[in-house]
């Protein structure tokens, strides 16, 4: 499926180059000319410039495929960076708010060429469009795989670096199909969340549900997918979902916020009679890279492995 893309991406550069004179080095003359493009997003379409020289992200996802395309973001929001991204913590780069709440000001005197904005920050994307070409890169977790990979194939656009990219992908496409390979004999698994001492699960279409619907984990039940924080459970619910595998996130180590960790929390004789403790297969996921992160073409790998090597 991805060799078509670009398959058709190359058909349609080359009618372009012809129709153009063929003699003409259209990457070198892009920024002199001013071109644009034209994004299809989450909250309509988008015409910004090729290789914008000010961005400005909110989404630590975007930032993650940035950095590993050796891009780099001039503005980010105060947030609890992961080790990765730990840079951005530097006063150089401009601070444009919080990960919900932008700093219109500071954005505005900041006059960025492009801001780039997810489901934390989709509200405001007509306030933010009025300051600059804005768009609004959420994955959709109804399909999260596909939403992903269209919404780096943007980065590919607006950047010129689209060949990196297919490449990146591809390689997320193989490793997704090794573990999906293993995944459906490791038996049920179930993913919890834990944030002040509470307990919240996660199932297919929720937001970590690149467990089950991406890798082919079967779910030991059924959960709500509605909410950013899941469906509040009860200690007798993992029991007697019996999970095989038990995915657990730590939301306050992810926050930086005070709270008992997860495995403390977890720490009872209910959590315990599982199949998936008598195992040893209580998995604890890196909060920042599932919860802060996502989908990002650095992060993305490094959460496949973990589901692998839990199987």
């Amino acid at each position: 499926m991805r060799a078509k893309s670009r398959l058709l991406a190359a058909t349609a550069a080359f009618s372009l180059l012809a129709l153009s004179g063929c003699g003409q080095d259209a990457g070198a003359s892009a920024e002199a000319a001013g071109e644009t493009v034209t994004i299809d997003h989450a909250q309509g379409s988008t015409k910004v410039p090729v290789n914008p020289e000010t961005v400005y992200t909110f989404d630590l996802g975007v930032l993650d495929s940035m950095e590993a395309l050796g891009l780099e973001a001039d503005g980010v929001p105060e947030a609890e960076f992961p080790k990765s991204l730990a840079k951005y913590e530097d006063a150089k780069y401009t601070k444009i708010g919080s990960m919900k709440e932008p700093d219109f000001e500071a954005i505005s005197a900041g006059a960025p060429d492009l801001i780039i904005i997810s489901g934390r920050t989709a509200g405001s994307y007509e306030e933010l469009s009025k300051i600059a070409p804005t768009v609004d890169l959420s994955v959709d977790m109804a399909d999260p795989l596909e939403s992903f990979e269209e919404q780096t194939e943007n980065l590919g656009k607006i950047f010129d670096v689209e060949d990196q990219v297919d490449d990146k992908l591809d390689a997320i496409e193989t490793k997704i199909e090794d573990t999906k390979s293993r995944a459906g004999d490791a038996g049920k698994g179930l993913i919890i969340m834990t944030s002040g001492g509470e307990v919240t699960a996660y199932g297919s279409k929720s937001r970590f549900g690149l467990v089950h619907d991406v890798l082919g984990v079967p779910t030991a039940a059924p959960v709500k997918s509605e909410g950013a924080h899941g469906e509040s459970v009860s200690f007798e619910f993992v029991k007697e979902t019996n999970p095989d595998l038990l995915f657990v996130i730590d939301r306050d180590a992810a926050m930086g916020t005070e709270g008992a960790a997860a495995s403390a929390v977890l720490d009872n004789d209910l959590v315990k009679s599982t199949n998936a403790a008598k195992k040893d297969k209580i998995v604890t996921l890196d909060s920042s890279s599932w919860y802060m992160v996502g989908y990002g073409l650095n992060n993305v790998p490094q959460m496949i492995d973990a589901v692998a090597t839990a199987l």
